[in-house]
């Protein structure tokens, strides 16, 4: 099967031939888990995210060296509602300053020395109205899905995908409303700062645009065409082009999350090479892990998004791959085990 694609179709074509980890990896790493020099268990979660790792990239004494970040930047026709404390302006102003280095992720990424990359969408041309219709054609969400295929460099032995996009949260509301039922004000958080007194407002924008949208019913590739935007339908891009090439993913907030379900309801299993970063102060985000069986890394209430909660992830994993990788075993060290 050619790893391209130019429809929906064939992009649906790719998710049904998905590489599975290395299990003799995993069996190798276990047991060099089994001779380091601490009590069995006692790195607790590390151990468990050590072993994840070495099987998606089929090595029992992995390390990470080249993790990279990708910021996605799109805008969204649905602010035309009244849904966002800040005008579309600011996705662009954003976008700059991601270039220049001056957002909180730019920090993150230097901090874990991660390549970070940004790519923004189309951003003088918004999404359509999605309570009105579908957001996005299929030639738009297919060049959107494009767009993250191509960003993930193949050298990349760790990602995170983040975003940026004015009215994104609704959106991604709109998406878990239509994957997993419930009631839009349970979907529906503040975003960048809405005002209390309208977020009865934004429920009801997002109960409108599923309403309008009822092929995204339990659908997660028509959830991302006629729900997402072209930032969130990036990142999907990126985390299928990262499954295909093994490379473990670690999710970021509620939109990259509502992003990567639509994969995982599309094909069930599509995210096993991923981890949750963190669990952000969206109430949206806890639902959606529980559906997805992803439990946090962190959870420090953060609710920036642009990639910020997985980025500083990645501080855990490679913490977690030193110590594996990294530790001598009992009998390198000379230590007795009774």
């Amino acid at each position: 099967m050619p790893l391209t694609f130019t429809t929906l179709a064939e992009f649906s074509a790719l998710l049904r031939d998905l590489p599975a980890p290395d299990a003799a990896a995993i069996d190798a790493a276990r047991a060099r888990d089994g001779q380091l020099t601490k009590p069995p268990g006692a790195l607790g979660r590390l151990e468990d995210l050590a072993l994840w790792y070495c099987g998606w990239r089929g090595d029992a004494r992995a390390r990470i060296q080249c993790p990279q970040v990708i910021v996605f930047a799109g805008n969204h026709g649905v602010t035309a509602q009244g849904i966002s404390a800040f005008p579309a302006e600011v996705t662009a102003q954003m976008v700059a300053n991601f270039q220049s280095g001056g957002a909180a992720v730019n920090q993150l990424a230097g901090v874990v020395g991660a390549r970070m990359d940004v790519h923004a969408l189309a951003l003088d041309s918004p999404t359509q109205d999605m309570t009105k219709g579908p957001a996005m054609s299929e030639a738009e969400v297919v060049s959107a899905l494009k767009t993250g295929w191509d960003a993930v460099n193949v050298e990349t032995d760790l990602l995170v995908v983040g975003e940026m996009g004015i009215g994104n949260t609704t959106s991604a509301a709109a998406i878990a409303l239509a994957l997993f039922g419930g009631d839009a004000p349970g979907w529906t958080g503040r975003g960048t700062g809405l005002a209390p007194e309208a977020m009865g407002h934004k429920a009801e924008v997002v109960a409108r645009a599923v309403a309008a949208n009822p092929g995204a019913d339990h659908n997660g590739l028509e959830a991302l065409r006629c729900l997402g935007g072209r930032e969130l339908a990036a990142m999907a891009g990126a985390i299928l082009r990262a499954r295909v090439l093994s490379i473990p993913l670690i999710l970021d907030g509620f939109i990259c999350t509502a992003a990567a379900a639509c994969l995982d309801v599309a094909a069930p299993g599509a995210l096993d090479h991923a981890v949750a970063g963190h669990v952000s102060a969206e109430p949206g985000h806890v639902r959606l892990l529980a559906h997805l069986e992803k439990e946090p890394i962190l959870s420090l209430g953060m609710r920036l998004g642009e990639g910020s909660g997985g980025t500083l992830a990645i501080g855990i994993l490679q913490g977690a791959l030193a110590c594996h990788s990294g530790m001598a075993s009992f009998a390198e060290a000379g230590v007795s085990t009774g």
